[in-house]
């Protein structure tokens, strides 16, 4: 084997698009051509020069050799074409040729010029042979010819390594290395599973992996989510080589961090991203070469840490340098990709798919930019969009872990979804007595024809009043439906109860008008706002609820809703609640939101059996955290706390504190299950009297 590939043949450590955001195949192969024109030329013209005082053939292969030894291939290749042009039989010289070119890249003349040898050995045929199968897996790597047929270059170098690895009259240790080799370029050609099986036989053969090899299986485990047996292997490829890593490849501490986030060991993701960009320098200074030339590694390394810090939840700070590095270099479809999903995770899908679209322009699209934009489409509810974007993806890359993850998780959307809430309340509320209940089921069906769902409704509410209980039962059918940033319903639910025999009909939209601005509106014949007590005494109501809200991004909203209820009693209620969020303080996996809340509202009529205060206000100052307590792959566990601190002023009876607090978890176990749960406690005066109640809220949610 030549010395260019002694620490194993291909260095095969792809970057991989299947796990996180923002790995791509990079654009090197002109770059690198153009650096080793270069360098090439001004070694040769040196050696040239060295060569013009020299005459004796012995000599020149002397200097070749020591140049080669000295890792000086081109200067070495130049004394070895001088023996050729001046003594083209000289065996040496041929020989020393082919093993030069072979270690240079051009393993396609190198086995060329090899075969035409005449005391070429066995091994050195093979060697050659497997020379030229690392060079063509080694080529697969850069962007592939056909963007809509990203496998054609891996598949052909993966059938020739295979068929070497297979080969029974080649050596033992090629054959070795072949098998090495194709764990490196079935990784690439996105074939995990052949890459885990291979593994698994070479383990039990007790057979150790070289770095590159390593590399290639923890990315085959990442893409089959298993990060935790991914991280150790990335640790012992860069322990056994660290590295400064050819131009060409991926340095792995990439695929290292996001092993780290994947296992939930955000601190060493953050980390090893972070140093990764910081020792990296921004611009190259190539020898003997006027300027300077930006360094590729240092764009994948930002790019990658940017992504990194989003997915922590650090939208901001990893939106601020892609914009910066797109706005550098406008033409990078790439970063521009990138930028786009930076700005769907702030909440800005239209902006999303503007950026996308300018990349398009820019860059052939891939399977990566269909998944990008079948995100942005998604959060638009454009799903007939959604659909084409996945399928073109699929016939495009479709053994990508990435590309698979997305259909699954797409798979999960559009089909069946069943939620689930239970709250248990205890207190002396005037409207839900000494204690109550209210459940609710709802079962959508899967997407039809990409705009609908039928819904199947199930409530059940109840409280013990002094005056004795009283249920609320009601069940019934509804249709939702979907348009470009629009989301709509009607539902039809009978009642079930003694109390009040009255069909409820409802309706409502929320219409995300834009990237910042969005309108809700819901009506009902037969409300749930209508209090319990009321239901006791067989009174129902009407109403209707309008709100508007600005969102600047996930640091900054504001909301404003009014509500008009008509009770069948003849009571007019009116009412508005307002309130402004502010971020803060973000931190890796950890937000504190602190805001204020003030309402009003007005009764036409007094003395009703429940409680409808003439006229009352309230005002609040509110902070929420939230905060991820753990996560390995696609099982979480979060925790949020809701606290919030004012005053209730009601006509007739001042001013008192008032005072809530919510205290919940939400576990995940796997994508698209959900469990929560949540304590809560309210208090604030009533008629002058201060009245505490507690309620236990449980949830279930299944679909994504």
């Amino acid at each position: 084997m030549s010395s260019c590939t002694a620490d194993a043949g291909v260095r095969a450590r792809v970057e991989r698009p299947a796990e996180k955001r923002g790995l791509r195949l990079r654009r090197t192969a002109i770059a690198l051509l153009v650096m080793f024109t270069l360098y090439g030329t001004v070694d040769t013209v040196c050696a040239q020069t060295t060569m013009q005082a020299t005459t004796d053939a012995a000599s020149l292969l002397a200097q070749a050799r020591a140049a080669r030894a000295a890792g000086k291939r081109v200067e070495a290749l130049a004394y070895c074409q001088e023996v050729l042009a001046r003594w083209p039989d000289n065996l040496d010289a041929r020989q020393l040729n082919v093993a030069l070119l072979s270690e240079l890249g051009a393993s396609a003349r190198a086995r060329e010029l090899g075969a035409a040898l005449p005391s070429q050995s066995l091994a050195e045929r093979y060697g050659q042979i497997a020379d030229y199968d690392a060079h063509q897996a080694r080529w697969a790597r850069g962007e592939p010819a056909d963007a809509h047929h990203p496998y054609a270059e891996a598949d052909k170098a993966a059938a020739a390594i295979e068929q070497l690895a297979n080969d029974p009259a080649a050596p033992a240790d090629i054959r070795l290395r072949a098998r090495l080799d194709l764990l490196a370029v079935l990784d690439q050609d996105d074939r995990a599973d052949e890459v885990l099986a291979d593994y698994a036989s070479l383990k039990q053969q007790g057979v150790s992996l070289p770095p590159y090899a390593e590399q290639a299986v923890a990315d085959a485990m990442m893409q089959k989510h298993d990060a935790r047996d991914a991280i150790p292997l990335y640790e012992d490829s860069i322990r056994r080589d660290p590295g400064p890593y050819d131009p060409s490849e991926v340095d792995p501490r990439i695929g290292l961090a996001y092993a780290y986030q994947e296992a939930g060991r955000s601190h060493d993701a953050l980390s090893t991203i972070h140093q990764l960009a910081d020792n990296e320098a921004r611009w190259l200074h190539l020898r003997n070469v006027r300027g300077n030339t930006q360094n590729q590694p240092k764009v994948d390394a930002d790019s990658n840490a940017a992504m990194i810090d989003m997915d922590e939840g650090l939208l901001k700070k990893g939106y601020e340098p892609l914009a910066a590095m797109s706005a550098e270099a406008p033409g990078n479809a790439d970063l521009r990709r990138d930028l786009a999903m930076a700005e769907l995770a702030r909440g800005w899908p239209r902006r999303a798919l503007q950026t996308l679209q300018i990349a398009d322009t820019l860059d052939e699209r891939d399977a990566n930019a269909d998944l990008d934009a079948a995100a942005a489409h998604q959060a638009l509810y454009d799903y007939a969009a959604v659909e084409s974007n996945l399928a073109q993806a699929q016939q495009e890359a479709g053994r990508s872990g990435r590309v698979q993850d997305a259909l699954d998780a797409w798979d999960r959307t559009r089909g069946w979804q069943f939620d689930l809430t239970h709250d248990n309340g205890w207190g002396n509320s005037p409207d839900y007595g000494d204690r109550d209940e209210e459940t609710q089921a709802t079962l959508a069906s899967p997407l039809i024809d990409d705009h609908w769902r039928v819904l199947a409704l199930a409530q059940y509410a109840t409280a013990s009043l002094p005056e004795g209980p009283v249920v609320r039962e009601r069940a019934g059918l509804g249709l939702e439906g979907y348009l470009h940033g629009l989301q709509f319903y009607l539902e039809a639910l009978p009642s079930a109860d003694r109390f009040v025999k009255r069909t409820d009909v409802a309706a409502g939209f929320n219409w995300a008008i834009n990237d910042q601005w969005s309108w809700s509106t819901d009506w009902s014949s037969a409300s749930n706002d209508v209090p319990l007590r009321a239901q006791y005494y067989g009174i129902t109501g009407n109403s209707i609820s309008t709100a508007v809200q600005w969102r600047a991004s996930e640091l900054t909203s504001a909301r404003l809703a009014l509500y008009h209820d008509r009770f069948s009693d003849g009571n007019l209620r009116e009412g508005w609640l307002a309130d402004v969020v502010q971020r803060l303080h973000t931190a890796p996996n950890l937000t504190l939101d602190g805001g204020v809340e003030i309402g009003g509202s007005h009764n036409s009529e007094d003395d009703r059996p429940y409680f409808n205060p003439r006229d009352d206000h309230s005002y609040a100052v509110t902070g929420a955290l939230q905060n991820l307590l753990s996560q390995y792959e696609d099982r979480s566990w979060t925790e949020r706390i809701d606290v919030a601190v004012g005053g209730y002023q009601e006509l007739n009876y001042g001013t008192g504190l008032m005072v809530s607090a919510r205290y919940g978890q939400i576990f995940q176990p796997q994508a698209g299950l959900r469990f929560g749960w949540g304590l809560s406690w309210h208090y604030q005066p009533y008629d002058g009297r201060h009245e505490s109640r507690v309620v236990l809220d449980l949830t279930v949610h299944w679909g994504e």
